[in-house]
């Protein structure tokens, strides 16, 4: 894949506004529409750009409550564990990492309440040999 400095520069204003209309990105780099088309394909094509995803808000944000869940699994447990947890819609991003834990799961309920039931259902899922908790308390960078 090669990417340019516009394809940067056109990637960096979708991640501000998937929907801004691409006669806008055109004016915002100062290219043609046809150009901008062209390079959305392209990058979609090269699968650089993979989907096109709602960002919620700040304030409907700050009312979940939020949390890291670092899981240990049992030994050949991944795929099945890695399914199950993809199947809980709270889950909203796990990641595979190193160290004394073999998963980090980034999870997001209403309430403490429904994020300790939450927590609690991942560690009975089959495979989970131990979980770690920690709460959000707030996003200093997101990009």
């Amino acid at each position: 894949m090669q990417i340019t400095d516009k394809d940067r520069e056109l990637l960096s204003l979708l991640s501000e506004n998937a929907r801004m209309p691409v006669a806008e990105l055109a004016r915002r780099l100062n290219l043609s529409r046809t150009t901008v088309q062209a390079r959305l394909e392209r990058l979609e094509a090269q699968g650089v750009i993979a989907s096109y995803q709602v960002r919620l808000s700040d304030a409907y944000e700050s009312g979940l409550i939020r949390a890291h869940v670092m899981i240990t699994i049992a030994p050949k447990a991944l795929t099945a564990v890695t399914g199950e947890l993809n199947a809980i819609r709270e889950v909203t991003a796990l990641y595979s990492v190193n160290g004394p834990y073999d998963l980090i799961a980034i999870v997001a309920a209403p309430s403490i309440s429904e994020l300790d039931r939450l927590i609690d259902r991942i560690g009975e899922l089959s495979g989970v040999e131990r979980t770690l908790s920690s709460i959000i308390l707030s996003t200093r960078i997101s990009r």
